[in-house]
């Protein structure tokens, strides 16, 4: 039978977890119940208690529930429940995780729901999840519900959303526990992930095709932050032959202050693990933000563009463009592996290019003359075409040059 671990703090919210237990049996589905809380009693019986889940951590619990500092229990109880549920993976002992929470519960259930790999059914109901949950679901594939009203008993608002929360689960685990007992054949095509946004999919689509004719499984992630930092994570997994980079917008967006930057480490992991890449500037003639009452005013002079109702862009300068040459230069020179970087000089994207809004072959040159500049010397493949990002032609270039350093 198909288990569900239910992973949560029993003391402030045994009665809803002991509702959702009963829902679940009633779906047939089994129940493990995790008691990650800490401070007053659990008013359910655990299956996994939370002096176990404190062990799982190095830890002794009354040791622990003597300590005055709230946070550092609730991060130790998360790190015991990671292990657990690690544990009951490695085991063959459940098929998806279930929780509910305000913000301290949500942290500690979604720690346990990220150490497990993709594919296990994660769902998170939870009151933050109609705010930011990027520190929640960070790049695993946590499914977050909101619960509209506090996780403060069953009531006629609550009761519904928690019934299709462990209906959802439910089925979820099933699918998964039919899928783990005759798995599907292995495929044996090589993996490369690409990067592509909306003003890139033209270039990106062709070039999956063209590596998809070339024997290759491709995993395109979207730009807009997570999906930069997924592409990362997934680059220092050693599951990848190769990364097609041709969409490099969110480093704009954490230069100048965008909405939908992804960090540091963007662009430096498949460098990093000497994979085969091939990078281009796309869509870095942009910066992305939200709405557009989310602009800042420093921008307002700026000639921005409301692409859809969810964001709004405005054009990088020869400076910010000449910043993040110099950058992305700096990144591709340390990689170990064998790297090139194809330069689109009609256009970065679609509204970059011949005709479009943004199309401005002054400032583009200055982030050539830039990457130039920076890459002289190195061994980096450097690599010009007379045709925009999305061009056909250039889109199966970027493929087959992949396709040589990954054979090759």
């Amino acid at each position: 039978m198909p288990v569900v671990a239910l992973v949560g703090t029993l003391d402030t919210k045994g009665l809803e977890y002991g509702w959702l237990r009963d829902r679940l049996l009633r779906s047939g589905v089994d129940v493990l119940v995790i008691d990650a809380g800490v401070a007053g009693e659990p008013r359910i019986t655990a299956d996994i208690p939370r002096a176990e889940v404190a062990r799982a951590a190095g830890l002794d619990l009354s040791r622990l529930r003597a300590g005055r500092d709230r946070g550092s229990a609730v991060t130790e109880m998360a790190r015991g429940a990671e292990e657990v549920v690690r544990r009951l993976h490695a085991e063959h002992r459940l098929h998806g995780v279930l929780a509910l929470g305000g913000s301290g519960g949500t942290s500690i259930a979604t720690r346990a729901m990220r150490a497990l790999p993709l594919g296990v059914p994660k769902l998170m109901v939870s009151s933050m999840a109609a705010g930011d949950v990027s520190p929640y679901v960070g790049t695993t594939d946590i499914a977050m519900m909101y619960s509209v009203v506090d996780i403060a008993g069953i009531n006629r608002v609550s009761a519904p959303i928690l019934a299709n929360a462990a209906d959802a689960i439910a089925g979820m685990a099933k699918g998964y526990a039919a899928a783990s007992a005759a798995p599907p054949p292995v495929d044996g095509r090589p993996l490369v992930a690409a990067t592509m946004a909306g003003v890139t999919t033209p270039c990106v689509d062709a070039a999956r095709e063209r590596l998809t004719e070339l024997g290759y499984e491709v995993l395109v992630f979207h730009t807009v932050g997570p999906g930069g930092r997924s592409m990362e994570a997934l680059a220092g997994q050693g599951l990848l032959a190769g990364v097609l980079d041709l969409t490099l917008s969110e480093l704009a967006d954490d230069l100048v202050g965008g909405h939908f930057g992804s960090g540091p480490d963007r662009l430096r992991t498949a460098g990093r693990n000497g994979l085969p890449q091939v990078v281009s500037p796309g869509a870095l003639d942009m910066v992305k933000f939200g709405p557009l009452a989310s602009l800042p005013e420093r921008f307002r002079d700026r000639h921005f563009l409301v692409h859809n109702p969810s964001v709004t862009v405005i054009r990088t300068t020869a400076s910010e463009s000449a910043h993040l040459g110099r950058g992305i230069a700096v990144k591709l020179r340390a990689a170990t592996g064998p790297t090139a970087l194809c330069l689109p000089l009609r256009g970065l994207s679609t509204l970059g290019e011949p005709g479009g809004i943004y199309h401005d072959p002054i400032v583009d040159a200055t982030l050539f003359h830039a990457l130039r500049d920076g890459l002289r010397g190195s061994t980096v493949q450097l690599l010009e075409y007379d045709t925009h990002i999305n061009d056909p032609a250039f889109a199966r270039a970027t493929a087959d040059r992949l396709h040589a350093m990954i054979t090759g």
